[in-house]
Parts: C-alpha cells; sequence; structure tokens
C-alpha cells in the first residue's frame, strides 16, 4: 500500500529550472517535495552547456596555435590533440561544475527530495515510487533528451547524441554530423580543430537558424572552410562494412561514427498527464499560457525545456522563477520576458540579439552594417573576420541584430542592454567606444545606420559648456 504525503507543492524534476524554482516558494512560506530519479545535475552542466564549452575551448586554443609562425612564434606545429586526454579534462571539469547543483538537490531547505521518478495517477495526486503525493500545484521541470530517429537506433554505440559524446574514452577518425543548429555546429568545427575529419549534414538551407542573407552567406564561407557541409537535402544512414554511410543529394561520407544533433524532445511521455485530465497538442505539448506557464485549466507548470520554449539556461532560470511564484499564488501572474539572447560558440561567435531578420523582413526598418577586416583591434588578434548588422525601425530605436564576430557573446550582451532601454541609435552614437577595441564596429554599424535614418552625418557627441 503507498504512503501518502501531503505538500503544497510538487516540482517534477531536479534540473535547472526546477532548482531555481525553490527560492520563490520558500520565500511564499509553501511546503514542497522534489522528485528526480535520474542522474542528478542539470542538462547545461552535465551534457550541454559546460562539457560542450570545455571541449570547444581546447579545440579553440589548439586551433590559435596555427597563428603562431606569422606572430613570430615557432615550434607550434609539434602540439597536437591527445583525444582520450581531452575528452577526462571535458569530464573532469563537468564533474566540477554540476557538483554544486547536485550538493542543492540533495538537500533542499525548508522542502524534501525524492529520488524518484513521477508521474500523475489522478488530478492533484502524483505517484512517486512507494509514495502517493497529494498538493495543490506542480512544477514540470523534467527537461528535454536527444531525438534520435528510430532506425538510426540499430548502429547501436556509433551513433552518438550530446548525452553520449562526452562520456567516449576516445573518438574515431572520421565522424559525420547530422544537424547544423547551434550544437551540431559548434561541437562540429572543435571536432575538427582537434583533427578529426569531419562533415556536416542539414536538412535545412540554413545552419544554426540564421534568417538574416547578409549573415547566411558570410557565415557559410567561413564554416565551410573548417566544416565542409551538405545542407538542404535529408540524411541518410546505411551499414557499410564496418563502417557507416552517409548520403544527402549528392553527397557521400563514409564515417566511423555519427553525432545526432537534430534537437531535443521534451520528457513528457511518462508522466502520464491524461491522468490529470491534461490533453497534449498535435506539437505535443499541453496548451499553456507563456506569460504564466500554466497549464491552461490546470494547477500545473511548465518550466525550463520541457515547454520548448526557449532551450537556454537564463531562459530556464527565469521559467523555474515564474513558476515557483505562480505555483503559490490563486491568481497566476503574467511575466515580461527578457530580451532574446542567443550565442553561438563557434568561432567567430554567432550571436543573435531582439528581434530577428524573419521577424522584421516584411517591415520598414534599417540596417546598419559593420565588417572586422580593417579593424584595428581585431587585425592585432589576427581575428580579422567578421559582420554585425544592426535593426533599427524608422523612429531610430535599436530592434534587433545578427553577428558573426570575434567577442560577438560581449557585444551581444551591450546590444540586450540597448533593446531593453529602447535606445536609438542618435543615444547610442553619444557611448564612448574605447579604441582601440572590437566595440568599435558597433560604432561603424550604428553610425551607417543613423546616417540612412537622418540623411545627413551625425554629431556622436554631447559635450557641455562650462
Amino acid at each position: 500500500m503507498a504512503t501518502v504525503k501531503k505538500t503544497d507543492v510538487v516540482i517534477l524534476g531536479a534540473g535547472s529550472a526546477g532548482l531555481y524554482s525553490l527560492p520563490q516558494i520558500r520565500r511564499a512560506g509553501r511546503s514542497f517535495i522534489m522528485l528526480d530519479g535520474g542522474v542528478l545535475g542539470t542538462t547545461c552542466a552535465l551534457v550541454g552547456c559546460m562539457p560542450s564549452k570545455a571541449l570547444i575551448q581546447i579545440a579553440d586554443d589548439l586551433q590559435r596555435t596555427q597563428l603562431f609562425a606569422q606572430q613570430g612564434l615557432l615550434g607550434a606545429e609539434e602540439i597536437t590533440a591527445d583525444i582520450p586526454a581531452v575528452l577526462s579534462r571535458v569530464r573532469s571539469l563537468r564533474d566540477r561544475l554540476s557538483g554544486g547543483a547536485i550538493r542543492h538537490t540533495l538537500q533542499p531547505e525548508g522542502g524534501e527530495f525524492l529520488a524518484e521518478n513521477g508521474y500523475f495517477s489522478a488530478p492533484g495526486q502524483v505517484q512517486a515510487g512507494e509514495y502517493l503525493i497529494e498538493a495543490t500545484s506542480f512544477v514540470i521541470a523534467t527537461g528535454s533528451r536527444p531525438i534520435l530517429p528510430t532506425p538510426w537506433q540499430q548502429f547501436g554505440d556509433r551513433v552518438l547524441t550530446t548525452d553520449s559524446l562526452f562520456e567516449q574514452q576516445d573518438l574515431p577518425q572520421r565522424i559525420a554530423v547530422i544537424g547544423l543548429g547551434a550544437i551540431g555546429l559548434e561541437l562540429g568545427q572543435a571536432l575538427s580543430r582537434l583533427g578529426i575529419e569531419v562533415h556536416g549534414f542539414d536538412q535545412l538551407p540554413q545552419i544554426a537558424g540564421i534568417s538574416d542573407p547578409e549573415i547566411e552567406d558570410f557565415s557559410y564561407a567561413v564554416f565551410h572552410r573548417e566544416l565542409p557541409m551538405t545542407l538542404g537535402v535529408p540524411a541518410q544512414i546505411t551499414e557499410l562494412d564496418e563502417q557507416l554511410l552517409v548520403s544527402a543529394g549528392d553527397t557521400r561520407f563514409v564515417a566511423d561514427a555519427i553525432l545526432v544533433a537534430i534537437g531535443r524532445r521534451p520528457r513528457l511521455d511518462s508522466l502520464r498527464l491524461d491522468q490529470a485530465g491534461i490533453t497534449l497538442g498535435e506539437d505535443g505539448l499541453p496548451d499553456f499560457d507563456p506569460a504564466t506557464l500554466q497549464v491552461r485549466g490546470h494547477p500545473v507548470f511548465l518550466a525550463g525545456d520541457v515547454n520548448a520554449r526557449l532551450p537556454l539556461l537564463h531562459e530556464a532560470g527565469d521559467d523555474g522563477r515564474i513558476s515557483g511564484v505562480n505555483a503559490c499564488l490563486q491568481q497566476p501572474l503574467a511575466f515580461t520576458r527578457k530580451v532574446p539572447l542567443s550565442v553561438v560558440y563557434t568561432d567567430p561567435q554567432l550571436c543573435h540579439v531582439g528581434a530577428r531578420y524573419e521577424a522584421l523582413k516584411n517591415s520598414d526598418f534599417v540596417v546598419g552594417e559593420a565588417d572586422f577586416e580593417s579593424l584595428g583591434r581585431a587585425v592585432v588578434m589576427v581575428r580579422a573576420e567578421g559582420l554585425l548588422q544592426l535593426y533599427f525601425d524608422r523612429q531610430s530605436r535599436l530592434l534587433g541584430a545578427a553577428l558573426l564576430a570575434p567577442g560577438a557573446e560581449h557585444l551581444a550582451h551591450f546590444l540586450a542592454l540597448a533593446i531593453d532601454r529602447q535606445m536609438t541609435a542618435g543615444q547610442l552614437l553619444k557611448v564612448p567606444y574605447y579604441h582601440p577595441c572590437l566595440e568599435e564596429a558597433l560604432y561603424t554599424a550604428i553610425l551607417d545606420a543613423y546616417q540612412q535614418l537622418q540623411g545627413e552625418p551625425a554629431i556622436p557627441v554631447q559635450l557641455k559648456v562650462e
């Protein structure tokens, strides 16, 4: 017979979104039980942001040695990658960075953690192992898992995902990457830089979700040099002796292993939501309010990757906070979300901020442009390759940006702040841009847009007469 427990809030899933909900629930003085029967640690720390960025950093450091000779630094040609040692280093960093989240999970102040996976047995009830838990509200933060098409599963451990890549003790010489979104593009370039022969495939004609045509053309030219790719046709996998043949259009690539990076799917199938009276739509998700994260008509909230909204850590954190607040209220609050910001950790980095070109292309807007070819700081860094596109409306307000550039992650944060503050081109020109620095490209692009909007040269300073 099940042991009955009663609490105010049940959190299903101990990843980032679930953990970020806890302070809000504590602040409201509510009791809670957190459930997770899987491997503890967040997707970001275990298989996502952190191990991938550790691998990318090592690959970028190795790539940098190829520039040493032209800077008068000799002997770097002897440096090579010891792949088993690289992967060991990645796992070491991953374990270090995931440890804090695990400790907070096992010792949740003011509540209880059960190492069990839960599912709904009725509205207001969750079954978790031997426990039947009754609660007033529920936060679903069960995350996501990699999509791996059923026909490809027959190839066993020769088909990798981000959940298995970093567990490998070594990597083979030839790897196909199927899926060139942010993750596939990042890892494809990194593996190539580590000395592995890589070919990338994507059935879409664009990489990494780029919609700006100028950035799209420029990005393809940049990345294709290191990562040969076939775009716009679906890939097929067939057995070829002890290897795998990947076919797409006229391309044939014989691989020892394949990294599948075609996306992630919310972990909802084991929750038995139908027993809570919740139905799923054609997209496989319940109907929920993106402003409150509440499943319509139910005291259930979707937080983090499980809602398939924006699978980014800072968004998962905000989802957790919103769900934690609203799970404790009779009438949930609608929240305004932050300026959209995404960073792809390729080299150069690819960033999108605010409104994307796709959403603006049928409206009246102006594009301010700058390249990095003659930018002083970029030249001395031996990184004079990049393109920046800024989108302004006719009232001169900055709406969005797309950029492929060295240090783009830092430029993107400045632009996100400017968009949030609804700054105009004129106001942005009054900000100092120190010389020499990469931020000078922002000044060039803003000045370009200002002159298009005003039809005259800008006066970029506002001096006061004493």
